[in-house]
């Protein structure tokens, strides 16, 4: 069995941080979202994996290596513009070849891993296995129809859903899938949708099973997201100082602290996770807040938020909360008068003031 990833698009609902970065290397708990599935893959025991990437843009190469790191053999597969996931699934046809696979949407997270999927898969001899879960909005997702124990439709971003589950962003495949998407023809919004190939494959009578996901499955794709997964996965933290804390700090919880990190006169409530080379002085981090390396918080508070690499956050008189910061940026108080607000902001950002 091989293993197809995607690492695409244009990850226009976390803008502006995805005007300077892949989305799919944003970090959650300190890890670039994208580990998260390579991991669980090779948990399951696949060792060939290929990543769809933009044609324009080498950043997932480059950060990702070929795979032996994991033990895992990965190559690059480029897509010339993002034309829905059946184009992802037909233009790589050739690297899986006749082979059953596992097709993993590469912002996704689930707890657990793939193996019971990929077992499920095996043992009911389907042509398609597809995960479903639980959601508030499926109007969001490809929606399945399930009558009893079986799909009998799937429908993408319905107005009217017609159930509440979501078709997660696991599927698993054997060949067949690729008769339905060189079947099929562009949606309204000019993509080739993988719901209209499962829906191909069912009119065809092909055999299609499922799995619904009752732990938490994330579909990373909003800020809010984003938030909610570094929360989880923050909750199944094991706590392991490398770094420095002085006798005037308390840590309170599971903490994790990287090598070369300095904590001073701080308060850390758990769980939380600081990479190498930080320094909090006189600061509060509260619950559920990842601080990526070489960063720096002074006389500040902060809570349930991703800091990314090389932040500055100084003399800040309010808690920062429910917040994502990208790489190198600074929050500081300003000196002298007037007292003012003083921005230099990108296209989409957001900012709360009180």
């Amino acid at each position: 069995m091989k293993a197809l990833i995607t690492s695409g698009g244009k990850g226009t609902r976390l803008r502006p941080i995805t005007h300077t970065q892949n989305k799919h290397l944003i970090p959650i708990a300190n890890k670039p979202i994208l580990h998260y599935a390579i991991e669980s893959i090779a948990e399951a025991g696949i060792k060939e994996m290929g990543i769809v990437i933009n044609a324009d843009n080498d950043d997932v190469a480059k950060a990702i290596g070929n795979g032996e790191r994991w033990g895992v053999q990965i190559q690059y597969i480029p897509q010339e513009a993002p034309l829905g996931l059946a184009h992802v699934v037909k233009i790589s046809q050739e690297f899986i070849g006749d082979d059953p696979f596992i097709f993993y949407l590469g912002d996704n997270m689930v707890i657990g891993g793939v193996q019971r999927f990929v077992e499920k898969f095996r043992k009911e001899k389907s042509n398609c296995h597809l995960t479903i879960s639980k959601v508030k909005d499926p109007s969001r997702f490809g929606v399945p129809d399930i009558k009893g124990d079986k799909i009998v439709g799937v429908e993408e971003k319905p107005k009217h859903p017609k159930s509440e589950f979501a078709v997660a962003g696991i599927y698993l495949y054997d060949k067949s899938i690729f008769e339905a998407v060189n079947a099929i023809e562009p949606s309204a919004r000019g993509e080739l949708e993988i719901s209209d190939a499962h829906q191909y494959l069912l009119e065809h009578d092909f055999k299609i099973t499922f799995s619904e996901i009752t732990g938490w499955w994330k579909d990373t794709g909003k800020p809010e997201d984003l938030l909610e997964a570094n929360r989880l996965v923050l909750s199944t933290l094991k706590g392991q100082v490398a770094g420095m804390v002085d006798n005037s700090s308390t840590i309170a919880g599971e903490v994790s602290v990287g090598k070369g990190s300095k904590i001073l006169a701080s308060h850390i409530r758990g769980p939380v996770i600081i990479g190498e080379n930080t320094s909090i002085e006189n600061s509060y981090v509260g619950p559920y807040t990842s601080i990526l390396d070489k960063t720096q918080l002074r006389n500040s508070e902060v809570e349930f938020s991703i800091i990314m690499e090389n932040c500055r956050i100084e003399n800040v008189g309010i808690r920062i909360e429910s917040s994502i910061l990208g790489s190198n940026v600074d929050i500081l108080k300003a000196r002298g008068i007037p007292k003012t607000h003083r921005f230099i902001l990108g296209t989409q950002s957001m900012v709360e003031l009180f």
